[in-house]
């Protein structure tokens, strides 16, 4: 039977409902259209959706297993590759990853990968009770620094194996950047939740409120007997533009918003931690946290959101399914622009001081488009005499993270690179024998699946390490 051109679209909360809650956009599969999408898996023996996933998940046969309707065992399948396949369903990029590489891409559109997977995460956890117990203690210590996605893959692949892991998380939850970073209507906390749980029903102990390197250093760790420490720390130092009135109060970088409203709930009521709220609302930058950033403000009661990117809609590098949702729900793009100073008043009866007080305008030059950078990407170049403002309240920047300096501040012979991140091999060692890193603190702010990816290959090189010693 021939397969089905396009995919089974995703059912989602309409844009004027969603706008007005927290809940999650997009609701899932129901079984009718995940059998259906299935389906149109052409089963190829080549397989290149498996090398196109970073943490290499068999594909074709979780989706077999979908086609014979057995959701519990396909997820089975996920789960032997993937540590937190609920979470991967929702925000990895499966359209520049797995779903790139589909061989039913090639003429229709590609088997939507990324829904099926969510489809049997959900129906996993919808039904399920027990979880999975500890394995024989094999009498090794492992540390994790850090809670978010590699963090999180590296503790549960040791786990498996019997290594006694415990996690330290600077917060007071664990996710790292999964309950911090990406907003509620894409990544329930619930299902962080639950992910965590069932890395802790395996024997990991995750210890809160501990910032290596205050709280305790790398080299103690080793003095408290573990024989490996990994890190996973992410890169939660944000970027700025270095304009005139990035101090004015109303100026945000997207990690601080985003952690107020997702991990401190500022969208309910009696929430203590404050955050501006109305008003025209200006997010600088066009990733994927740009996109959580506006449609966020949004949610909060925001009159106007508007995204400035320097490049065109061709270059944004946000998911063209969040761009797509963002744009459903009213937020505004202009393109082609950059800030050049953040105006403000210090208060109603002085409104002419530009570096005190609170935001009032944006004050921006069009861009156009030059040759292309090392990237391929064309450059973004002002257009001298261009300059136009625009009236705002709240300016949230958005343009990227950097690792934060701590830990390799102090840890012992750690070394790091021109940006910030730490170096390591191809199995995630650094210059120090027997602690490895991966993820966002090695490469600066990348994508869950690919810091899932380096926490995956670490904890292979650790168990070959641990077992070498004996």
């Amino acid at each position: 039977m021939r397969p089905e051109p396009k995919r089974r679209e995703m059912p989602v909360q309409p844009p004027k409902e969603r706008i007005g809650n927290f809940d999650e956009v997009a609701l899932g599969y129901t079984a009718e259209l995940a059998e259906e999408e299935a389906r149109r898996c052409l089963n190829c023996r080549t397989r290149p959706c498996v090398e196109g996933c970073p943490v290499n998940v068999d594909i074709p046969a979780f989706i077999r297993k979908l086609q014979e309707k057995d959701a519990e065992g396909a997820y089975q399948v996920i789960r032997g590759s993937n540590s937190l396949p609920a979470v991967c369903g929702r925000v990895c990029p499966q359209e520049s990853q797995c779903e790139s590489r589909c061989t039913m891409g090639l003429r229709f559109e590609p088997v939507a990968i990324g829904r099926l997977e969510r489809y049997a995460a959900d129906v996993h956890n919808a039904g399920a009770e027990a979880q999975d117990a500890p394995p024989t203690d094999n009498g090794h210590r492992v540390a994790v620094v850090g809670s978010g996605p590699s963090g999180l893959t590296c503790a549960g692949d040791l786990a498996r194996k019997g290594y006694r892991v415990t996690v330290f998380e600077a917060l007071h939850t664990p996710g790292g950047v999964l309950v911090y970073g990406i907003p509620e209507f894409r990544l329930p906390k619930s299902i962080v939740a639950r992910e965590v749980s069932a890395l802790t029903a395996m024997g990991v102990k995750i210890e809160t409120n501990v910032v290596v390197g205050r709280t305790v250093t790398v080299d103690e760790l080793f003095e408290q007997g573990f024989e490996a420490v990994f890190i996973g720390s992410g890169a939660g130092l944000p970027g700025f533009m270095g304009i005139p009135g990035e101090s004015l109060n109303g100026v945000y970088s997207a990690n601080e918003y985003l952690t107020r409203a997702n991990l401190m709930k500022a969208y309910r009521a009696d929430a203590e931690t404050p955050v501006m709220k109305g008003g025209k609302v200006t997010v600088v930058g066009g990733g994927n946290v740009a996109m959580d950033a506006a449609r966020t403000a949004l949610r909060l009661g925001a009159d106007r959101v508007t995204v400035v990117y320097r490049r065109s809609m061709e270059e944004l590098p946000a998911r063209r399914e969040e761009v797509e949702h963002a744009q459903e729900e009213g937020v505004e793009f202009r393109l082609l622009c950059s800030p050049v100073e953040i105006l403000g008043y210090r208060n109603e009866n002085d409104r002419q001081d530009p570096k005190n007080g609170f935001v009032t305008e944006m004050l921006c030059i069009a861009m156009e488009l030059g040759e292309p950078d090392e990237r391929g990407r064309r450059r973004p170049i002002p257009v001298e005499g261009s300059e136009f403002t625009l009236e705002t309240d709240t300016v949230i920047m958005a343009l990227g993270t950097s690792p934060n300096p701590l830990i390799k501040n102090t840890t012992r012979g750690l070394d790091v690179n021109s940006h910030g991140g730490i170096v390591v091999n191809e199995d995630g060692l650094t210059s120090r024998e027997a602690v490895y890193a991966g993820g966002d603190a090695v490469t600066g702010a990348a994508t869950v699946i690919s810091a899932m990816g380096a926490g995956k290959r670490a904890a292979h090189a650790i168990d070959e390490y641990l077992k070498g010693k004996g």
